[in-house]
């Protein structure tokens, strides 16, 4: 047995309980700090698909009719408990994902909290509105959509589950859940934690599988909602099944950000954004911004500075806490991520730093792979064009306003996009004509629950988090009322 064995004692959380799911085909989950088995869950079959939507039925019924004050409540206190294991939970995200603890602590539960407690505070403030007629009325009440069913990604699995569960819930919806099956573990954990804080049995479920058990999701005809954070190829697919039933759907996709620097930015903190925009979670993060504009005339300054801080970033054990940089998920992403390396030096971009496995004593069998980043990058290279999804940072020179505007605007993706600048008057009017769904100044990457994200283009429709995201899980029924005797010309 492993010794970091964390084997759950059941597949699938349905109905408020662990369901070990015979007869489904093995998942193994790996470490992908060591490549060891940590787990072995089983894929979900046809029988445990309509037992969950079953189990979610059920759950609607009582949920959508309990108070929204008393969901509130139950959200709520699913955060503290969160809060309150900590650093167990932390343990278990970065055995799922080898990302290190130091990041497992502050920024995947502790986020999935922040939406639990966002969402139960907003769940009893969702009142329609009156519309006086002169005599008649019209009153809107918003109501859940029925059963929601969430396709996380392996990246920030937990943090996703939370992420699509919050808004879902709050306003009343049944919610069925699959994580990725490279990361299938945090959200049983949100299902015993959510049961805990009071949830009533069958409200949240997780069935654990592959592409096909999320196409069994996106065209069961008792499912009102999907919800994806993955490619994009994979929001093409689930778009078009979701459409023979004319299913509400929220895509969260892929992109390929640009953080552009100008020539009067602080580099230090400019170096900073466009580092943690590419190396956090060894690079694993759809908003990342790994197309970094850097004006000509800072552009050797920031070069030098980059290449001494990436070299400096601590590579290994990643439940070590001063690691700061763990493997990648999989053996097929790191072999993904060095084939995408290997192009760009192909095709004529100067490797500044990294570009190799990174070899990490006793942990042989890892995913390692250097903090990378490629200079004298243009816009038509692959590394320029394609998501890597991997520590690899592409950086490109440019000299005037409207040249990068224009070019940092001219891809298929628009998710995120960061300005770096001390003329705030610019920053604001660049931001404006950046077409990117979520886009900071002076900063990157923070996602704070309060706010909304999502993607425009190739990057995604409609809305995570903030107000936004109960519109995207509830809809508005009129009501007409009559005060007078009805007039008819027959």
């Amino acid at each position: 047995m492993s010794q970091h064995d964390v084997q759950p004692r059941g597949s699938h959380w349905i109905g408020g309980a662990l369901l070990a799911g015979e007869g489904g085909a093995a998942l193994p989950v790996l470490y992908p700090a060591t490549g060891e088995v940590i787990a072995t869950l089983a894929e979900a079959t046809p029988a445990v698909i309509d037992a969950a939507v079953a189990s979610a039925r059920e759950g609607f019924t009582v949920w959508s009719r309990t108070p929204p004050a008393e969901r509130g409540r139950v959200l709520r206190r699913a955060a503290d408990i969160i809060r309150a294991r900590g650093a167990e939970l932390a343990r278990l995200e970065t055995l799922d994902t080898g990302k290190p603890i130091q990041e497992t602590e502050v920024a995947d539960w502790p986020s999935g909290a922040d939406a639990l407690e966002y969402f139960g505070a907003l769940a009893a403030t969702m009142t329609g509105e009156m519309i006086d007629l002169g005599g008649d009325f019209v009153y809107t009440r918003r109501e859940p959509l029925g059963i929601c069913a969430g396709i996380g990604a392996w990246n920030y699995p937990s943090q996703i589950a939370c992420w699509k569960a919050a808004p879902a819930l709050a306003c009343g919806n049944a919610m069925i859940f699959k994580p990725s099956e490279v990361t299938p573990l945090g959200a049983l954990k949100l299902g015993e934690i959510l049961r805990e804080a009071g949830l009533p049995d069958g409200v949240f479920n997780v069935v654990q599988g592959t592409g096909p058990v999320g196409a069994a999701l996106v065209s069961h005809p008792m499912i009102s909602k999907v919800s994806v954070t993955g490619s994009v190829g994979t929001g093409k697919r689930v778009y078009a099944g979701a459409a023979a039933s004319l299913k509400h759907v929220t895509l969260e996709l892929g992109g390929k950000s640009p953080l552009i620097v100008f020539d009067d930015a602080d580099i230090d903190s400019a170096i900073g954004g466009a580092m943690l925009g590419n190396f956090y979670s060894s690079g694993q993060i759809c908003s990342n911004g790994t197309r970094v504009f850097v004006q000509d005339g800072v552009r050797a300054r920031f070069l030098t500075r980059l290449a001494e801080r990436a070299e400096a970033i601590r590579m290994g054990d990643p439940l070590d806490p001063a690691t700061q940089m763990g493997p990648l998920v999989s053996a097929a992403q790191g072999e993904r991520v060095m084939d995408y390396i290997a192009k760009g030096q192909a095709e004529g971009a100067w490797l500044l730093t990294g570009g190799a496995r990174a070899a990490m004593q006793g942990f042989d069998g890892g995913f390692f792979v250097q903090p990378t980043v490629f200079a004298e990058v243009t816009d038509d290279m692959t590394i320029a064009r394609e998501e890597i999804f991997g520590p690899v940072m592409s950086v490109l020179g440019f000299a005037e306003e409207e040249e990068v505007i224009a070019r940092a605007n001219a891809t298929d993706f628009g998710l995120a996009a960061g300005v770096f600048t001390a003329d705030l008057a610019r920053a604001h009017r660049v931001v404006g004509q950046l077409r990117a769904g979520a886009t900071w100044i002076n900063t990157y990457n923070l996602t704070p629950v309060e706010a909304p994200f999502g993607g425009v283009k190739g990057s995604g429709i409609g809305r995570e988090n903030g107000h936004a995201a109960l519109e995207h899980y509830s809809q508005v029924k009129s009501v007409y009322v009559g005060t007078g005797p009805v007039e008819a010309p027959y």
